[in-house]
Protein backbone atom coordinates (compact mmCIF):
# COMPACT_ATOMS: atom_id res chain seq x y z
CA UNK A 1 0.00 0.00 0.00
CA UNK A 2 1.32 3.45 -0.94
CA UNK A 3 -0.02 6.62 0.73
CA UNK A 4 0.77 10.08 -0.59
CA UNK A 5 1.08 12.59 2.26
CA UNK A 6 0.85 16.13 0.90
CA UNK A 7 2.17 19.06 2.87
CA UNK A 8 -0.11 22.04 2.16
CA UNK A 9 2.81 24.41 2.83
CA UNK A 10 5.93 24.74 0.66
CA UNK A 11 8.32 24.61 3.63
CA UNK A 12 10.67 21.65 3.10
CA UNK A 13 11.52 21.48 6.81
CA UNK A 14 7.83 21.10 7.59
CA UNK A 15 7.56 18.39 4.93
CA UNK A 16 10.40 16.58 6.73
CA UNK A 17 8.50 16.76 10.07
CA UNK A 18 5.33 15.50 8.40
CA UNK A 19 7.21 12.71 6.62
CA UNK A 20 8.71 11.54 9.88
CA UNK A 21 5.34 11.56 11.65
CA UNK A 22 3.63 9.69 8.82
CA UNK A 23 6.29 7.01 8.65
CA UNK A 24 6.23 6.62 12.43
CA UNK A 25 2.47 5.98 12.32
CA UNK A 26 2.40 3.76 9.24
CA UNK A 27 2.04 0.02 9.56
CA UNK A 28 4.67 -2.37 8.28
CA UNK A 29 4.26 -2.72 4.53
CA UNK A 30 2.84 0.78 4.03
CA UNK A 31 4.97 3.06 1.87
CA UNK A 32 4.78 6.77 2.66
CA UNK A 33 5.62 9.29 -0.07
CA UNK A 34 5.56 12.88 1.20
CA UNK A 35 5.03 15.60 -1.40
CA UNK A 36 5.62 19.34 -1.24
CA UNK A 37 3.61 21.61 -3.59
CA UNK A 38 5.42 23.30 -6.49
CA UNK A 39 4.04 26.72 -5.48
CA UNK A 40 2.24 28.48 -2.64
CA UNK A 41 2.98 29.93 0.78
CA UNK A 42 5.82 28.52 2.85
CA UNK A 43 3.38 28.37 5.76
CA UNK A 44 -0.41 28.62 5.42
CA UNK A 45 -2.08 30.83 8.05
CA UNK A 46 -5.03 32.54 6.34
CA UNK A 47 -7.80 31.98 3.82
CA UNK A 48 -5.88 33.57 0.94
CA UNK A 49 -2.93 31.23 1.45
CA UNK A 50 -5.25 28.29 2.02
CA UNK A 51 -7.04 28.78 -1.30
CA UNK A 52 -3.70 28.95 -3.13
CA UNK A 53 -2.68 25.83 -1.27
CA UNK A 54 -5.86 24.04 -2.37
CA UNK A 55 -4.90 24.53 -6.02
CA UNK A 56 -1.28 23.65 -5.32
CA UNK A 57 -2.18 20.39 -3.56
CA UNK A 58 -4.49 19.25 -6.37
CA UNK A 59 -1.81 20.19 -8.88
CA UNK A 60 0.89 18.32 -6.96
CA UNK A 61 -1.12 15.12 -6.62
CA UNK A 62 -2.00 15.11 -10.34
CA UNK A 63 1.67 15.59 -11.17
CA UNK A 64 2.58 12.41 -9.30
CA UNK A 65 2.66 9.88 -12.13
CA UNK A 66 3.14 6.64 -10.22
CA UNK A 67 0.43 4.40 -8.70
CA UNK A 68 -0.81 5.15 -5.18
CA UNK A 69 -3.65 4.00 -2.95
CA UNK A 70 -4.66 7.02 -0.84
CA UNK A 71 -3.88 10.67 -0.16
CA UNK A 72 -3.45 12.34 3.23
CA UNK A 73 -3.82 16.12 3.17
CA UNK A 74 -1.47 17.40 5.87
CA UNK A 75 -3.18 20.72 6.51
CA UNK A 76 -5.56 21.18 9.42
CA UNK A 77 -8.92 22.19 7.95
CA UNK A 78 -7.39 23.59 4.77
CA UNK A 79 -9.44 24.07 1.63
CA UNK A 80 -9.34 21.73 -1.36
CA UNK A 81 -10.15 18.31 -0.03
CA UNK A 82 -13.49 18.17 -1.87
CA UNK A 83 -11.91 19.18 -5.18
CA UNK A 84 -9.24 16.53 -4.90
CA UNK A 85 -11.90 13.94 -4.10
CA UNK A 86 -13.58 14.79 -7.41
CA UNK A 87 -10.35 14.42 -9.36
CA UNK A 88 -9.21 11.03 -8.11
CA UNK A 89 -10.84 7.78 -7.02
CA UNK A 90 -8.45 6.99 -4.19
CA UNK A 91 -9.62 8.01 -0.71
CA UNK A 92 -8.55 11.49 0.43
CA UNK A 93 -8.16 11.87 4.19
CA UNK A 94 -7.80 15.35 5.68
CA UNK A 95 -6.07 15.57 9.07
CA UNK A 96 -8.63 17.82 10.81
CA UNK A 97 -11.47 15.41 10.19
CA UNK A 98 -9.30 12.38 10.95
CA UNK A 99 -8.28 13.88 14.31
CA UNK A 100 -11.86 14.70 15.32
CA UNK A 101 -13.16 11.27 14.34
CA UNK A 102 -10.45 9.55 16.33
CA UNK A 103 -10.90 11.87 19.33
CA UNK A 104 -14.60 11.05 19.55
CA UNK A 105 -13.77 7.35 19.62
CA UNK A 106 -11.74 7.70 22.81
CA UNK A 107 -13.31 10.63 24.68
CA UNK A 108 -16.63 12.38 25.27
CA UNK A 109 -15.27 15.76 24.21
CA UNK A 110 -12.16 17.11 22.53
CA UNK A 111 -10.39 20.40 21.95
CA UNK A 112 -8.14 21.55 19.15
CA UNK A 113 -4.99 23.57 19.82
CA UNK A 114 -3.90 25.39 16.70
CA UNK A 115 -1.60 28.24 15.72
CA UNK A 116 -3.06 31.74 15.31
CA UNK A 117 -6.45 33.04 16.41
CA UNK A 118 -7.31 33.73 12.78
CA UNK A 119 -7.04 29.99 12.12
CA UNK A 120 -9.75 29.21 14.66
CA UNK A 121 -12.84 30.14 12.56
CA UNK A 122 -11.78 28.05 9.50
CA UNK A 123 -11.23 25.03 11.74
CA UNK A 124 -14.58 25.58 13.42
CA UNK A 125 -16.17 25.84 9.97
CA UNK A 126 -14.52 22.61 8.78
CA UNK A 127 -15.68 20.73 11.86
CA UNK A 128 -19.19 22.15 11.47
CA UNK A 129 -19.40 21.29 7.76
CA UNK A 130 -18.16 17.79 8.48
CA UNK A 131 -20.69 17.20 11.25
CA UNK A 132 -17.94 16.90 13.85
CA UNK A 133 -18.48 20.02 15.94
CA UNK A 134 -21.06 18.84 18.51
CA UNK A 135 -18.46 17.27 20.78
CA UNK A 136 -15.76 19.89 20.22
CA UNK A 137 -15.25 21.67 23.54
CA UNK A 138 -13.10 24.44 22.06
CA UNK A 139 -10.61 25.46 19.42
CA UNK A 140 -7.72 27.34 21.04
CA UNK A 141 -4.77 29.17 19.53
CA UNK A 142 -1.23 29.25 20.93
CA UNK A 143 -0.51 32.58 19.21
CA UNK A 144 2.37 31.32 17.04
CA UNK A 145 2.26 31.28 13.25
CA UNK A 146 2.79 28.05 11.35
CA UNK A 147 6.24 29.27 10.37
CA UNK A 148 7.11 30.07 13.99
CA UNK A 149 6.00 26.60 15.07
CA UNK A 150 8.29 25.17 12.39
CA UNK A 151 11.24 27.32 13.47
CA UNK A 152 10.82 27.12 17.26
CA UNK A 153 9.50 23.67 18.27
CA UNK A 154 10.56 24.12 21.91
CA UNK A 155 8.67 27.38 22.29
CA UNK A 156 5.75 25.89 20.40
CA UNK A 157 5.54 22.96 22.78
CA UNK A 158 5.44 25.25 25.83
CA UNK A 159 2.63 27.36 24.40
CA UNK A 160 0.69 24.34 23.14
CA UNK A 161 0.89 22.68 26.55
CA UNK A 162 -0.40 25.87 28.16
CA UNK A 163 -3.40 26.09 25.83
CA UNK A 164 -4.06 22.37 26.11
CA UNK A 165 -4.06 22.74 29.90
CA UNK A 166 -6.74 25.46 29.65
CA UNK A 167 -8.76 23.25 27.30
CA UNK A 168 -8.71 20.40 29.80
CA UNK A 169 -9.23 22.43 32.98
CA UNK A 170 -11.58 25.16 31.72
CA UNK A 171 -13.31 23.64 28.68
CA UNK A 172 -13.46 20.08 30.03
CA UNK A 173 -11.81 18.53 27.00
CA UNK A 174 -10.93 14.86 27.42
CA UNK A 175 -8.79 14.58 24.30
CA UNK A 176 -6.49 17.14 22.64
CA UNK A 177 -6.06 17.36 18.86
CA UNK A 178 -2.94 19.08 17.54
CA UNK A 179 -4.28 21.65 15.08
CA UNK A 180 -1.29 21.94 12.74
CA UNK A 181 0.68 19.31 10.85
CA UNK A 182 3.86 21.05 11.99
CA UNK A 183 3.02 20.12 15.60
CA UNK A 184 3.55 16.42 14.86
CA UNK A 185 5.82 14.71 17.35
CA UNK A 186 4.65 16.67 20.42
CA UNK A 187 2.02 14.13 21.51
CA UNK A 188 4.05 12.25 24.13
CA UNK A 189 5.36 15.41 25.79
CA UNK A 190 1.87 16.89 26.14
CA UNK A 191 0.32 13.62 27.31
CA UNK A 192 2.95 13.22 30.02
CA UNK A 193 2.34 16.80 31.14
CA UNK A 194 -1.48 16.74 31.19
CA UNK A 195 -2.42 13.07 31.36
CA UNK A 196 -4.88 13.18 28.46
CA UNK A 197 -4.66 11.51 25.03
CA UNK A 198 -3.18 13.75 22.34
CA UNK A 199 -3.84 13.11 18.66
CA UNK A 200 -1.53 14.11 15.85
CA UNK A 201 -3.64 14.51 12.73
CA UNK A 202 -1.01 13.13 10.35
CA UNK A 203 -0.76 9.89 12.32
CA UNK A 204 -4.55 9.59 12.61
CA UNK A 205 -5.04 10.22 8.89
CA UNK A 206 -2.43 7.65 7.89
CA UNK A 207 -4.11 5.02 10.03
CA UNK A 208 -7.57 5.87 8.67
CA UNK A 209 -6.20 5.72 5.12
CA UNK A 210 -4.78 2.28 5.81
CA UNK A 211 -8.17 1.13 7.14
CA UNK A 212 -10.15 2.48 4.17
CA UNK A 213 -7.75 1.04 1.61
CA UNK A 214 -7.55 -2.22 3.53
CA UNK A 215 -11.31 -2.60 3.25
CA UNK A 216 -11.10 -2.07 -0.49
CA UNK A 217 -13.07 1.19 -0.34
CA UNK A 218 -12.72 4.22 -2.61
CA UNK A 219 -14.35 7.64 -2.87
CA UNK A 220 -17.98 7.42 -4.01
CA UNK A 221 -18.45 8.75 -7.54
CA UNK A 222 -22.22 8.51 -7.64
CA UNK A 223 -22.88 12.25 -7.24
CA UNK A 224 -21.05 14.78 -5.05
CA UNK A 225 -17.52 13.59 -5.78
CA UNK A 226 -18.10 12.51 -9.40
CA UNK A 227 -15.33 13.49 -11.80
CA UNK A 228 -15.68 16.96 -13.33
CA UNK A 229 -17.23 17.03 -16.81
CA UNK A 230 -14.73 17.07 -19.63
CA UNK A 231 -14.05 20.60 -20.76
CA UNK A 232 -11.17 22.85 -21.71
CA UNK A 233 -9.54 24.49 -18.70
CA UNK A 234 -7.00 27.14 -19.59
CA UNK A 235 -3.68 27.03 -17.74
CA UNK A 236 -4.30 23.77 -15.94
CA UNK A 237 -2.37 22.03 -14.48
CA UNK A 238 -0.95 25.30 -13.22
CA UNK A 239 2.56 24.07 -12.46
CA UNK A 240 2.90 22.76 -16.02
CA UNK A 241 1.54 26.01 -17.47
CA UNK A 242 4.06 27.97 -15.40
CA UNK A 243 6.93 25.65 -16.22
CA UNK A 244 7.34 24.61 -12.58
CA UNK A 245 6.81 20.88 -13.05
CA UNK A 246 9.24 18.60 -14.86
CA UNK A 247 6.77 15.80 -15.60
CA UNK A 248 3.53 15.62 -17.59
CA UNK A 249 0.20 14.22 -16.37
CA UNK A 250 -2.34 11.99 -18.09
CA UNK A 251 -4.39 13.70 -20.83
CA UNK A 252 -7.81 13.03 -19.27
CA UNK A 253 -6.94 14.71 -15.99
CA UNK A 254 -5.75 17.79 -17.87
CA UNK A 255 -9.32 18.58 -18.82
CA UNK A 256 -10.95 17.24 -15.71
CA UNK A 257 -12.59 14.45 -17.68
CA UNK A 258 -12.72 10.72 -17.37
CA UNK A 259 -9.57 8.63 -17.41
Amino acid sequence: MKILVVNVNTSQSMSDVIDEAAKRAASAGTEIVTLTPFFGAEAVDCNFESYISAVAVMDRVLAYDEPFDAVVMAGFGEHGRDGLQELIEQPVIEICEASAHMAMMIGRSYSVVTTLQRSVPPIEDRLRLSGLSDRCASVRANGMSTLEVDQDPTGAMRSIVEEARKAVEQDHAEVICLGCAGMAGLEDAITSELGVPVIDGVAAAVRFAEAVVGLGLKTSKVSTYAKPDAKRIIGWPLSEALGLKPRSVGPALRVGGRR
